[in-house]
């Protein structure tokens, strides 16, 4: 038997790259899951690729940062599969600039994908939760262990210059997780972080002329860390490399297991030993 079977998640910015690999992890192991994306048609080919493995995927695409979003990412879970179990909190972006050329709007979107996301999936999932609970505890029957994992960085442990925004951002999901942990514990919920380190995906790698960008509703980011000074990053780790998403959404998966159970409050580092 699967080791998540009959178990439902939702992941979101799951359409590509880690947030990808964690869902096709979860579906791998007897999930079924809610995927999502900015954009559509991501989304539906990691839906896809979950059912062309044997796995039960529905897709709902969106921005987490639109008020109405986490309403219909948590409703998706109990129309779909009955409930909810598994909540991974993934979706997000970088926008960098040392603090003096920051602008409000840098601050403010990644605070808000990053932290204020995070915080209305979690408040739109309470009453789904509570009331499973209170049904089955009023049934006699066991509260099964609920899993919430949201995903931080080590630049939310330690800085990392030039991005004031999204160091204060992870740090804040340090903070939201240890509260939620204390909340939810009597609901029998684990609610813990994974901190990546340096991980390779579109984010990270850019061509050597460093032209590579995404749209954000709108707006042309450039995304991706020179290649000699990736590779210099690399040279840091212990392990001597970068992380691939497959390797990070392990991580996940982790605290998503029947074994960590008793495991709540805390921070797994994803970093191949990294320590900035």
């Amino acid at each position: 038997m699967p080791n998540l079977s009959g178990k439902s998640a939702i992941v979101s910015g799951s359409g590509r790259g880690i947030g990808r690999e964690i869902a096709m992890k979860l579906a791998a192991n007897g999930a079924s899951v809610v995927v999502n994306d900015l954009d559509p048609e991501p989304a539906q080919q990691t839906v896809d690729a979950i059912r062309s493995a044997g796995g039960t995927a529905v897709a709902v695409p969106g921005n987490v940062t639109d008020a109405a979003f986490a309403d219909r990412f948590v409703q998706a879970a109990v129309d779909n599969f009955g409930g909810l179990d598994i909540i991974v909190n993934n979706a997000g972006y970088t926008w960098d600039s040392v603090i003096q050329k920051m602008t409000d709007d840098q601050w403010d979107a990644i605070l808000d994908v990053h932290l204020r996301a995070p915080f209305r999936i979690l408040r739109a999932a309470q009453p789904v939760i509570s009331t499973a609970v209170k049904t089955a505890r009023a049934a006699g029957d066991p509260i099964p262990c609920r899993k919430v994992v949201n995903i931080s960085s080590i630049a939310g442990l330690s800085g990392n210059a030039g991005q004031a925004n999204y160091a204060a951002a992870k740090a804040g999901v340090t903070g939201l997780t240890k509260a939620l942990a204390k909340e939810w514990g009597r609901m029998n919920v684990t609610v813990n972080t994974v901190a990546f380190g340096l991980i390779r995906t579109r984010l990270t790698e850019a061509p050597a002329d460093g032209d590579a960008t995404i749209d954000i509703e709108g707006r042309e980011l450039h995304v991706g860390v020179n290649p000699d000074l990736l590779d210099a990053m690399a040279r840091q780790i212990p392990l001597g490399r970068a992380g691939t998403p497959a390797e990070a959404a392990g991580a996940v998966y982790l605290l998503c297991l029947p074994e960590s159970d008793y495991v709540s409050a805390q921070t797994l580092v994803c970093s191949g030993g990294f320590t900035a």
